[in-house]
């Protein structure tokens, strides 16, 4: 077990040895997930086992726990998201091998035999972002209301072109 992450590793290698690695990893290290948070403070606590599971599927198991730091789009205000990932991706080294996996995994493509332990951490975090962040706290304010569909005036009816052509052929 290793308690620093390498920028890149043999996955292949990783896997034959079954290698894990536990610890921290600052937020602001990752520079796309920067980009879409309010703010970089905290820690990642990681941890990335390689291995093989019992059908001989190489994996790259990943559980990590930490709290994003989102603008609500409701109050516009910052606020807390706590994250908790357990996912297990399966390795391949060719599109074609996808596949294969069993059910459950997600596949993670292998190129030149490398993988990027953060980068993989980076990636799974990306996609628990929600696209339009609300914090669970929030409420509507005082003054606005829920629009719903009874709030939505009817649409006018359309000038229909050919309603002159129905009236000729009445007469």
């Amino acid at each position: 077990m290793s308690e620093t992450l390498p920028r890149s590793v043999d996955a292949w290698r990783m896997v034959t040895a079954r290698r894990s690695f536990v610890g921290q990893l600052p937020v602001e290290r990752l520079k796309r997930l920067a980009q879409v948070l309010e703010g970089t403070d905290g820690q990642i606590d990681y941890e990335i086992d390689f291995g093989r599971d019992e059908l001989g599927a190489a994996y790259f198991a990943l559980r990590a726990t930490t709290s994003l730091t989102l603008l609500c789009q409701r109050t516009l205000e910052p606020f807390q998201m706590p994250v908790k990932l357990d996912t297990r991706l399966g390795l391949i080294s060719d599109e074609s091998e996808e596949s294969g996996l069993p059910p459950g995994y997600e596949p993670l493509l292998v190129e030149d035999n490398r993988v990027d332990p953060a980068a993989v951490i980076e990636d799974e975090l990306l996609l628990v972002v929600p696209l339009v962040p609300v914090s669970p706290q929030s409420e509507w304010p005082e003054d606005g209301h829920d629009v719903g569909l009874e709030d939505v005036p009817p649409e006018a009816p359309e000038d229909n072109p050919f309603a002159v052509l129905r009236e000729l052929k009445k007469h």
